[in-house]
This record gives structure tokens, C-alpha cells and sequence, in this order.
């Protein structure tokens, strides 16, 4: 069931379960998309990092987890990962070696900008077509080849501000 769109940052304490709706049907057409099994365990990791707009780290899902009562070795919670990623149902916040649920419909190509809010650790995305195509001219300018672009922008979200 698909819920009206939610702010970039939704107001802190808002009724998660809409989106927590939303992001579980995203996995599941995802890996069926992409042949790949949803297993319970990586439906587990996926609910825990799922379970706010923060990044989370994969020793905190491991934590989490076990204290609902399902004890993981970090190489399974690790092996849960990659495929969420593979996915793309989750991604990687760089700066923090941190994971995050991806709230947002934008599609498998499409080049987003991660913001990170230094004060709640919410993070949202955002269409970066046009920031990335000034790093692309930058680097075809100096005759250099691109093999990633990331950009993470940390500052106060508007519910903080």
C-alpha cells in the first residue's frame, strides 16, 4: 500500500509504520526483481535498520537483535547486508561506515546526495543529477576518470534547526 509522499525529514516522532509499510514492500519487489531469496534473516537486518531515518552500524543491528532474542555473528549480519545492498533497499553512509533504508522511489540509476543530520542522525536523500554533473565536468577537466561519486552533506535538518 503506497502512502503519500513524506517530507525529506519527517518530524521526529511521527507514526514510522506507514513508512516501515512502504519500505518493506520496496524490498520485497526488489528481490523479486532481482532473483535474489528475502530470507527472515535479511528481512531482520533490513527492519532494524529500517526502523528509523538514521544510519545505523552493523555491530548496533547486531546488538539490536540480540536483544530480541536472535544472536548473529557479525559475518551474518555482514553477508544480510550485501544482499540489501545489492538490492538497493539500503545504503551505505560512508562517512559513518553506517547503513541506512532507502525511503524514497527514486530507481536504481538515479543519482542521489545523502544528508545527514549532526544533531538527530536522520538521513535523507536527494535528487544530485545536477551536483554530480559539476563533479563530472570538474574531473573530465582535469583529465581525470571517476570510479564512484559519493557526496554526503552533514549539517541541521529542519526539525533541529
Amino acid at each position: 500500500m503506497r502512502h503519500p509522499t513524506p517530507p525529506i525529514f519527517p518530524e521526529h516522532g511521527h507514526d514510522h509504520h506507514p513508512c516501515m509499510e512502504d519500505a518493506l514492500e520496496r524490498v520485497r519487489v526488489a528481490f523479486a526483481a532481482k532473483q535474489i531469496r528475502l530470507t527472515d534473516l535479511r528481512r531482520l537486518v533490513f527492519e532494524e535498520i529500517a526502523g528509523s531515518h538514521a544510519a545505523v552500524g552493523a555491530y548496533d543491528v547486531q546488538e539490536r537483535l540480540a536483544k530480541k532474542g536472535t544472536r548473529l555473528a557479525p559475518v551474518s549480519i555482514y553477508r544480510a547486508l550485501d544482499a540489501l545492498l545489492e538490492a538497493g533497499v539500503v545504503h551505505r553512509l560512508e562517512s559513518r561506515n553506517a547503513y541506512f533504508a532507502c525511503h524514497g522511489d527514486h530507481g536504481a540509476g538515479a543519482v542521489q546526495v545523502v544528508l545527514t543530520c549532526q544533531h538527530c542522525g536522520d538521513v535523507a536523500e536527494v535528487a544530485g543529477d545536477t551536483v554530480l554533473k559539476a563533479i563530472d565536468a570538474a574531473a573530465a577537466k582535469a583529465h581525470f576518470k571517476p570510479s564512484a561519486s559519493i557526496v554526503e552533506v552533514s549539517g541541521v535538518c529542519g526539525n533541529c534547526a
